[in-house]
């Protein structure tokens, strides 16, 4: 047991390490749709406040709690994001701290040892270095709070702690919907300590947790589907492909904590085949370590019960639920957040374990050893996320398949004169991945109309078009390139239909404004940018 002077001195390092580790994302910029989680000015009110909460589709996702603490922070610091940073990285040191405390609460061996390889481990990146990921590290951190505090319940059976846990958990949830899995998480580790689960003494109080989360799940995954777009062609899997999936996501996931590396932000997206025998080995595999575990319950219930928590806070990442990152990858880092704790601890109770007859002073210096190699893999990684362009150049690098990456690559240069010829390149090597592309096409089609080639732009905004005809930029973009063609009255006619599209977004309005100008309908154009001067005052 370590004195309380070093393990405070213990903490200490091990917080200044962290830091030290992400001090290059700290140094970042916002990246990919950090803009569209941070609040947005016309939701920074105590008006929109409500709105997050109330109102469904408000937000990037319906999770009200991350987006309450996003519009605490634009009151604080507005859009500069180092105290996003900050805020983020703080919830992850309140993670590996809270981790720490339950695995000692449970009397697991390397407790102090885990909760380092948690804070250090380089596969955490994306979900600390990334700032819209703020849902993972705020409701990891709720998630532990809610199980340690039903720890307390579960040994006094007191009333005022099972409040305290349910609250808890309620906002975990509000954080991110992954947290669901808590009950389940809890009858796994009550059967772990005590062989076996009392129905009355176990199940029933968890119950009605088991029920908001369900309700919950379902909520988020008709957001997912309807309101984010986690439906179509690209979701289109079959049951048995969604099985093949399950197999190959679990034992990806452990293979990256396992050895972390050729970490991306983007990984390739994998081709499934149900008739494919060979594809049915990972998920074979995963049912042979599960029925070794079983086998050996028996002499230790350990291993069991993290490959239970492990797979089972994985689930909703699994396959069987359409998110929208399945879009382009399978598979994400900050997907197994919460449930690379139970990997770990696993890890460092072996490793404490084996440790058991090397002098302490050499066990101290091999862990140390370790933590300072993770350490160095987490600040390279985490320099990745120091702009939008070095992480699209980063994972694009290690897959350079991956047509999202070009595609946000073009569009971070197309904000420069000088780089709009690479711009076109990486829009042109996003279609030759995904031919039917239609942001893509969009941008092809802007890149080219600002590069003084608006009849080339046409044929691509067309076909975006017709594969998104709803979408307001693309007619607002084809009204531009028909203007530099001379067409202006159906420059006009695009103008007006974007309008119509999204009537208070002031650019498209001036645009349309313009159209009548150059038409020389000057009374129509003054009205025109009447209005567009009425939206930009209200921003």
């Amino acid at each position: 047991m370590l004195s309380r002077r070093f393990a405070l001195l213990i903490a200490l390092a091990m917080t200044a390490l962290t830091a030290v580790a992400y001090l290059p994302a700290l140094k970042g910029e916002f990246v990919w749709d950090d803009d569209a989680h941070v609040t947005a000015p016309g939701l920074r009110s105590w008006d929109g406040l409500g709105r997050i909460w109330s109102e469904v589709g408000a937000t990037q996702q319906y999770y009200p709690l991350v987006h309450s603490a996003f519009w605490v922070q634009a009151r604080l610091w507005g859009d500069h994001p180092l105290g996003y940073h900050l805020v983020t990285l703080a919830c992850h040191l309140a993670c590996a701290g809270l981790f720490l405390v339950v695995l000692r609460r449970l009397e697991v061996p390397g407790a102090w040892f885990a909760a380092a390889l948690f804070a250090l481990h380089p596969v955490q990146v994306e979900s600390v270095a990334w700032i819209s990921e703020l849902k993972n590290t705020l409701s990891t951190a709720l998630f532990l709070g809610a199980l340690l505090t039903y720890l307390r319940f579960d040994a006094e059976r007191r009333a005022a702690w099972y409040g305290l846990a349910s609250v808890l958990f309620l906002l975990a949830l509000a954080a991110k919907t992954v947290t669901a899995t808590l009950p389940a998480a809890l009858l796994v580790i009550f059967w772990w300590r005590r062989g076996g689960i009392e129905a009355r003494r176990d199940v029933v109080p968890l119950l009605p947790w088991f029920v908001v989360g369900a309700a919950a799940g379902l909520l988020t995954a008709w957001v997912e589907r309807t309101l984010i777009g986690a439906d179509g062609i690209d979701y289109e899997l079959s049951g048995l492909e969604r099985f093949q999936l399950a197999g190959k996501a679990v034992l990806f996931y452990a293979s990256k904590l396992l050895w972390p590396a050729d970490l991306s932000f983007i990984y390739p997206r994998w081709v499934l085949d149900a008739g494919n025998p060979a594809g049915w080995l990972p998920l074979a595999a995963v049912a042979g370590i599960f029925f070794a575990a079983f086998r050996l319950r028996s002499r230790s219930r350990g291993p069991l019960a993290v490959l239970l928590l492990f797979v089972g806070t994985l689930f909703p990442a699994l396959g069987f639920i359409n998110v929208y990152p399945f879009r382009y990858s399978f598979v994400a880092d900050h997907f197994q957040y919460l449930s690379s704790l139970a990997m770990i601890a696993l890890a460092a109770a072996g490793a404490r374990l084996a440790a058991a007859r090397i002098p302490g002073t050499l066990r101290f210096a091999l862990a140390g050893a370790v933590l300072l190699g993770l350490a160095a893999l987490t600040y390279r990684q985490s320099g990745d996320y120091r702009d939008a362009e070095t992480l699209y150049r980063a994972t694009l690098a290690r897959n350079p398949g991956a047509w999202m990456a070009h595609n946000n690559l073009g569009k971070e240069l197309l904000a420069s004169p000088e780089s709009r010829e690479e711009a076109i390149r990486h829009f042109e090597a996003a279609l030759a991945l995904k031919p039917d592309y239609a942001e893509a096409l969009n941008n092809l089609g802007l890149a080219l109309s600002q590069n003084g080639r608006p009849r080339e732009a046409l044929p691509y905004l067309q076909k975006s078009l017709q594969l998104k005809p709803d979408a307001h930029q693309t007619h607002n973009n084809l009204g531009i390139a028909l203007a530099g063609a001379g067409r202006l009255e159906e420059s006009l006619q695009a103008f007006t239909e974007a309008a119509r599209l999204a009537p208070q977004v002031p650019n498209i309005r001036e645009n349309q404004a313009k159209a009548l100008l150059l038409l020389g309908r000057e009374a129509e154009a003054a009205k025109q940018f009447e209005a567009a001067a009425r939206l930009r005052q209200r921003q």
